[in-house]
């Protein structure tokens, strides 16, 4: 409908928002991630997740917490535009810079198809909403790797409060979040179902 505002405009005014974040506020929120992402997963699980950069709610500790708990985390690496690989987090000495200001371990590469092993995979979202609809950067990245994903995995949206949303706009290649973590509200589930498969 006429109107209604664009991705883009959405990005713009998540970005600017966040970029005007105080480092007290952005270590309080996560602090708060942190000590919800220790109840997502236990022993001998394996968790895909990421590591926070460029104003993304969360840090290392979110990571760190996991670890802590048993799980076997794994972060993307990335390549060529496609399905992303992975690799396993060992602590934030086993991290490097790499393209897009982007942090990755040093460990050995995994193919894209191990994101099938994790029971929990944590996704960067710029917003997501009530429906389940993921607002990420635009690259396609998680939209083209979460198509192998267990059918069963929570797919869950890391968000700061403000970013989960009424309604934001969808594409049909867009694959829709189960859940929502947030720093107040900690993990809460959306849509009618914890994970929708592109239509």
């Amino acid at each position: 409908m006429p109107g209604e505002r664009t991705k883009y405009a959405w990005r713009r005014e998540i970005l600017a928002t966040r970029a005007a974040l105080g480092p007290a506020e952005h270590a309080r929120e996560a602090s708060a991630l942190a000590a919800a992402a220790a109840l997502l997963a236990g022993a001998d699980e394996v968790v895909c997740a990421y590591v926070p950069t460029r104003g993304e709610p969360g840090d290392l500790r979110m990571l760190d917490a996991l670890r802590e708990r048993g799980a076997t985390v794994l972060l993307p690496v990335t390549g060529a535009p496609g399905p992303l690989s992975w690799a396993r987090y060992a602590g934030a000495d086993s991290l490097r810079r790499a393209r897009y200001g982007l942090l990755e371990p040093t460990t050995e590469t995994l193919p894209p198809a191990t994101v099938a092993d994790a029971a929990t995979i944590l996704v960067p979202a710029l917003a997501v909403d009530r429906r389940g609809v993921r607002l990420g950067r635009g690259a396609g990245y998680y939209d083209r790797t979460l198509g192998a994903a267990d059918a069963d995995a929570r797919l869950i949206a890391v968000v700061r409060d403000a970013e989960l949303v009424a309604e934001l706009p969808e594409e049909p290649h867009d694959r829709r979040m189960g859940w929502a973590l947030t720093p107040g509200a900690g993990l809460g589930e959306l849509g009618d179902s914890p994970a929708r498969a592109a239509e």
